[in-house]
């Protein structure tokens, strides 16, 4: 793994706020560095995800998010919580919004690797990225409800379409923690690896991602999600415009020509 030669100056100051990117291939690997806080998250380390998000190195094809040490990330940084009024608590959380939806919204997809906690602000992050890798070790929480808080990060919008509405609401009224199998049961994650094991999982789905035709990417990122929540016959509509864009592009036309040859791989069962 190598660090690029040519970082924005916006990802060198990030690395100072605890959040380091690093390129493997096309893969930009950006990982959570407090870990004497189990990487929980303050306003710095959100403005340092935003950044890197932001100005991904060109040559980014996808992208991993992993926390250094035990755990992924443990939430909200309690210790910088400050009493606000209205007005600047929503402020406050439509920058975590800004900074999230850098994740999912940017040029390339995200593959979490989860391991320890996932807790709050974390299952936000984690819920912002496109694919989710979880370990043996990883554990699922919502704390904000007994804590007498709500969701600020996306949360409420994005966890309820990996697990429903009435999953999130159970674990904010009763705390309720899920572990790494029932986790993955519900729909947390997508994969469910041995302890320690998430990282190595998640960068060899990303680097399969990178070799996929950027244009199908974005459309999974931008076009997929839309048309999911949109009527059937907008949502038909949408696809048809998207599919015709998108196998227009040449190097599209290059695989299926590839394929037609029989100089590309066939689907195999696992």
């Amino acid at each position: 793994m190598s660090t690029s030669s040519a970082l924005h100056p916006a990802i060198e100051r990030a690395a100072q706020q605890g959040v380091v990117l690093e390129m493997q291939g096309a893969v930009a690997v950006v990982r959570l560095c407090r870990p004497a806080k189990r990487n929980a998250l303050s306003d710095g380390l959100i403005e340092a995800l935003r950044d890197v998000f932001q100005n991904l190195p060109a040559e980014a094809r996808a992208a991993v998010v992993h926390g250094e040490g035990d755990h992924f990330c443990a939430g909200l940084d309690l210790s910088e919580l400050k009493e606000r009024d209205a007005g600047e608590g929503v402020h406050h959380s439509r920058s975590w919004h800004v900074a999230l939806n850098a994740v999912e919204q940017g040029r390339v997809p995200v593959v979490a690797a989860l391991h320890g906690a996932v807790v709050g602000g974390g299952l936000e992050l984690a819920s912002a990225c496109h694919i989710r890798v979880a370990d043996a070790s990883t554990f699922y929480a919502l704390p904000e409800g007994t804590r007498g808080i709500f969701v600020g990060g996306g949360g409420s919008v994005r966890v309820p379409k990996l697990i429903g509405a009435a999953r999130m609401t159970d674990m904010m009224l009763t705390g309720r923690v899920y572990d790494a199998t029932d986790g993955e049961r519900v729909g947390f994650a997508q994969y469910l690896v041995e302890a320690g094991a998430s990282l190595a999982k998640a960068l060899e789905l990303a680097q399969r991602i990178a070799t996929n035709a950027p244009l199908t990417n974005f459309a999974l990122m931008h076009a997929l999600p839309r048309i999911a929540e949109q009527p059937a016959d907008h949502g038909l509509f949408t696809e048809a415009l998207m599919a015709s864009i998108a196998q227009s592009a040449p190097e599209a036309k290059a695989r299926v020509r590839a394929f037609l040859e029989g100089k590309a791989a066939k689907v195999q069962k696992s």
